[in-house]
């Protein structure tokens, strides 16, 4: 659950909450994202299929992402927590593609 904590605030003036460290879920630290790079050997279906079996996505978030791969020479295709990136780039890699898992 975020921890956020309210402070004072006259009328009409909207404050920015104060995020605790640490807490992925208000991006207050500690989330994690896998990164797909582009190469020449991998075919676009196999990258679409690997992304679908490694991060559970449809297969149009699928296409998107790996139009990005392609086009633009890499693509963020997951985010999370440090185990659950580590998780999915394995999977990932399993094809022979260049996987980071970096802190965000």
């Amino acid at each position: 659950m975020p921890r956020l904590q309210a402070t004072a605030s006259s009328p009409g003036t909207t404050e920015r909450p104060e995020v605790s460290p640490g807490d992925p879920a208000t991006g207050g630290g500690g989330t994690w994202i896998v990164t797909v790079f582009d190469n020449d050997y991998n075919s676009i279906e196999q990258v679409i299929l690997i992304l679908m079996k490694a991060t559970g996505c449809c297969q149009y978030e699928a296409e998107i992402e790996t139009w990005e791969i392609h086009n633009l020479g890499k693509s963020v295709v997951h985010q999370g927590s440090e185990e659950d990136c580590t998780s999915v780039a394995t999977v990932i890699a399993q094809i022979g593609i260049r996987v980071e898992v970096t802190s965000e």
